[in-house]
């Protein structure tokens, strides 16, 4: 059995869906498919989220017509007969919205109003799937997928999930859709797995049932050196190690979810990311192969909206031995992603992303420490550098950091280039 997941880009409209069935229609053995929510639809359900809690109601009802019309308009574009699931879901997400209350955190609003995005994807994609002949079965990951209550962030519980996935794939279905990015606590309340979690879901399901393969369909050639609207000269990388698309993950590249490659090397599954619109190019493996073989090219990853935090303790003590623990408790408590640490004998810095809580952190922070920082900044991350792509990069830029390993070179810098 393999696992194939395609994104929002690739089920955007009716040609869409229409290319995603014919695409798996060729797999002769049973198939598990990973689905999306449609374009940019998780977008418009976190606008949905945010004049709900802003009590606009009149702007609730005009985004959700518009998200309706626009699932509407793909299944007319399919002349799509069977609609029921898709109109009973939709119903239930008018109904949730009803039944939100002040008391209700935002995490876990956000997640039960903005799974809906992947359930009423995944309904389209079924309800064609079996228009077209195909054996289908829709299976719902809040009831399938467990996992642990951080919402938006949540973690899945392998020893739950793998129990009730080999229940739900073990009728006689050529199709099973899924979807991706969702998951439930075991009392049934919906999460989210982080943005871009669809990758990790299809990556765990494999992990979960021992699939053969993943093959993640992106609007891509493949893996690219870099991204090509931000750097022209990026190319298509062939094959890619484990370790190598860990760090490239971490780092912030949008190809994959930095929690994706984890299960698939656990398991030895090799990841295929081809292109849905030319799906007979072979795209790009990772896989297990030599980890110290550097990458072919040098490989560059630009991760924006980076502020640097420098924090020292008031009383001049040793912030290694007194207060690094303090510093990544308080970042933590806000789930403050860290992509970068440097320190000295007094001071502590690190890069973090941009967020709401940013002012509620500093605040925090501040308790104990003295804090500055500097905003607007960007972290690149260059694997198998060369020096001349290090100096090309850093001309012209105020450098504010800069490590360097045997394999990659990493400069926070800020957003502007001086040139």
């Amino acid at each position: 059995m393999k696992v194939y997941k395609f994104g929002g880009a690739s089920v955007c409209n009716g040609a869409g869906v229409r290319n995603v069935i014919d695409i798996v229609s060729k797999e002769r053995e049973p198939l598990i498919v990973v689905v999306s929510a449609m374009g940019k639809t998780t977008n418009a359900m976190e606008e949905v989220l945010h004049h709900y809690l802003e009590g606009n109601g009149a702007a609730v009802s005009a985004r959700l017509e518009q998200i309706r019309q626009m699932h509407v308009q793909i299944m007319d574009e399919l002349s799509l007969s069977d609609r029921t699931r898709f109109e009973s879901l939709f119903s239930m997400l008018a109904g949730s919205l009803g039944r939100r209350t002040p008391a209700d955190s935002y995490e876990r609003s956000y997640d039960d109003i903005v799974s809906y995005g992947e359930l009423l994807s995944t309904a389209i994609v079924a309800s064609y799937a079996r228009q077209c002949g195909i054996s289908t079965e829709w299976i719902d990951m809040r009831r399938t997928l467990i996992t642990d209550s951080r919402h938006r962030e949540a973690s899945v519980d392998f020893g739950a999930s793998a129990s009730n996935l080999r229940r739900a794939v073990g009728c006689d279905a050529q199709l099973f859709v899924m979807q991706g990015f969702i998951g439930g606590t075991t009392s049934g309340h919906p999460t989210t797995l982080g943005r871009e979690g669809s990758d990790y879901t299809a990556a765990a399901v494999a992990s979960m049932l021992g699939c053969h393969s993943v093959t993640i369909w992106k609007d891509v050639d493949g893996i690219l050196s870099a991204d090509p609207r931000i750097f022209p000269s990026a190319a298509l990388i062939e094959r890619l190690s484990y370790v190598d698309a860990v760090e490239l993950a971490y780092s912030g590249a949008q190809i994959i979810h930095p929690k994706t490659i984890k299960p698939l090397h656990n398991k030895n599954i090799p990841l295929y990311v081809r292109p849905f619109a030319a799906p007979e190019r072979p795209g790009s493996c990772i896989c297990n192969f030599d980890d110290y073989t550097p990458p072919a090219m040098p490989v560059l990853i630009l991760k924006r909206n980076q502020i640097l935090l420098s924090i020292e303790p008031k009383d001049f003590s040793f912030v290694i031995e007194e207060s690094l623990a303090e510093v990544f408790a308080i970042l933590n408590s806000y789930g403050q992603k860290v992509n970068m640490v440097q320190t000295s004998a007094v001071r502590i810095s690190v890069s973090i992303d941009a967020s709401r809580y940013f002012s509620d952190l500093v605040a925090d922070l501040q308790r104990a420490f003295s804090v500055r920082y500097n905003d607007n900044l960007e972290l690149l991350t260059i694997r198998g550098y060369t020096p001349e792509v290090i100096e090309r990069e850093s001309a012209g830029h105020t450098i504010y950091i800069r490590q360097q390993t045997r394999r990659s070179i990493r400069l926070l810098r800020d957003a502007v280039s001086m040139a």
